[in-house]
């Protein structure tokens, strides 16, 4: 499969950065442009200057895609690009990745699933619903695995 772009979204937790050593090992080995991406909302308290807060969220968000590239750059991968998306997370993914004409969006999992699935929602899975892209969901470790007879085990990763 040749793949060009490869779309990587980060929240800036450590557990979206999970799908950073897979998505430069699959860059490497392809030639594939890594694009980083953000997805960001401001919520504001009633009086405050929404525009301000939207201008500062993705000022934030274009400083810690830098640094991530930086890290990025720092072990060898030289075709990245950063993209801030102003919205909900998994809608500015699925558009992002259009947008790019992305082969493929590389995302980690939580891997919630009943009331915490309910309550939190899930990114991943909104944007496997909203694309027929190809999608590599890469499980957070230690995340709980449910079989579909309903057992839940707990993944290791050794």
């Amino acid at each position: 499969m040749k793949m060009d772009t490869l779309i990587v979204p980060l929240d800036g937790s450590t557990m979206a950065e999970g799908a950073l050593p897979r998505a430069t090992e699959m860059a490497r080995a392809t030639g594939a442009r890594l694009i980083l991406l953000r997805a960001v909302q401001a919520h504001t308290f009633p009086g405050a200057d929404p525009i301000e807060a939207q201008v500062n969220a993705v000022r934030e968000a274009e400083t810690y895609l830098t640094g991530v590239a930086e890290r990025l750059g720092a072990l060898g991968v030289t075709d990245i690009k950063r993209s801030v998306w102003y919205g909900p997370a998994a809608a500015a993914i699925v558009e992002a990745a259009n947008f790019n004409r992305a082969d493929m969006i590389v995302m980690t999992t939580h891997g919630r699933t009943g009331v915490g699935r309910l309550v939190m929602g899930s990114v991943a899975e909104s944007v496997l619903r909203g694309t027929t892209m190809p999608i590599l969901i890469i499980r957070e470790a230690g995340a709980p695995v449910e079989t579909p007879g309903g057992v839940v085990q707990v993944a290791s990763h050794a």
